[in-house]
């Protein structure tokens, strides 16, 4: 198969197109929502129970409901941003929200685990919630934060390899179009080694990023 090399450099791009785009749209969009997962908790900063437990039911759906089954569930809403359900750009809006709420709860989780006594500290300096969240919660947090992110990108990294095997192209596709359906094990298994090193990479920066920001 002569064109083995090129098509799989083809694959390889366009997961990290796929890969990419979802990380950073999961980003704008999670950073926000573990935020306010945080505030509008009982004793946060912007209480709101209600809207506190709108948010944790949505992200609980999120979360619980199986990557193939939403990517289908959303296609209408795929269609409506991208105009199309099938392709590596629609794959995009599916893994952005399998993986919002992923984000959410790990953001959730970093600001957590700042001590309540820097926010008490920064509250009594007159500080306002926001300052309260950008210069305490989420600088103190950075490590965490960091770590998290490097978890969600892996986890995506997954999602869009099943995505691509029903019709969202990159690597995914080429391990099942052409590794599995057509017995040629050789296309499965260098996919396979791609993504795992593409995992293994990414894991790495944000080990290295999250040591580096660690007050340890």
């Amino acid at each position: 198969m002569g064109n083995l090399g090129p098509m799989m450099v083809e694959a390889t791009w366009e997961t990290l197109y796929m890969v990419g785009a979802s990380a950073l749209f999961t980003l704008l969009l999670g950073l926000p929502l573990g935020v306010l997962l945080v505030i509008t908790a009982p004793g946060g900063l912007w209480e709101k129970p209600a809207l506190n437990r709108t948010l944790g039911v949505l992200v609980n759906i999120g979360r619980s409901t199986p990557f193939v089954i939403l990517m289908v569930a959303v296609s209408p809403l795929t269609r409506a941003i991208v105009g199309t359900s099938i392709g590596t750009t629609a794959a995009i809006v599916p893994l952005v929200v399998a993986a919002v709420p992923f984000m959410g709860r790990v953001v959730e989780q970093a600001l957590h685990e700042v001590s309540p006594g820097l926010i008490e500290a920064a509250l009594a300096m007159g500080s306002s919630n926001w300052q309260v969240v950008t210069k305490v919660l989420l600088a103190e947090a950075r490590s965490s934060l960091v770590r998290g992110t490097a978890l969600m990108v892996v986890n995506v990294v997954g999602y869009s390899a099943m995505a691509g095997a029903i019709g969202g192209g990159g690597l995914g596709d080429v391990a099942v179009k052409w590794g599995y359906n057509r017995f040629q094990m050789d296309v499965m298994y260098i996919s396979l080694v791609i993504l795992v090193v593409m995992v293994q990479v990414m894991q790495w920066i944000g080990d290295s990023l999250a040591n580096r920001f660690s007050h340890k």
